[in-house]
């Protein structure tokens, strides 16, 4: 049985990739602090919503706000920056999402 879990986006497949990202690792879904929900990438958000995306805080990295589209399970901010791959199901994921992160979390 799979996750309820929604994720918004724009053509959003079943392992949360979209039309902005989907290549065979793009299966991660974050959920944004703004509005508490899980968007396919930052470009969904901006596109499908009337608001700012809101980074999430240095004190707030414990929270399950990180969504692997191929298992549907759940991690921490901490638990997402410090690997490579879902720590539940193996799935690889993208590493170029690092380059995102300033746009997801504060830095500093």
């Amino acid at each position: 049985m799979r996750n309820p879990i929604e994720v918004y986006g724009v053509d959003v497949d079943q392992e949360s990739r979209c039309t902005h990202y989907h290549s065979q690792v793009d299966i991660v879904a974050l959920k944004f602090r703004c509005c508490r929900k899980f968007y396919a990438c930052y470009q969904c958000h901006q596109e499908t919503t009337d608001h700012p995306p809101e980074k999430w805080p240095l004190d707030e990295r414990d929270h399950h706000a990180i969504l692997c589209g191929h298992c549907r399970k759940t991690m921490s901010i901490d638990e997402y920056m410090n690997v490579n791959e879902c720590p539940h199901c193996q799935h690889a994921f993208n590493a170029g999402c690092k380059n995102h992160y300033p746009l997801y979390f504060d830095m500093e």
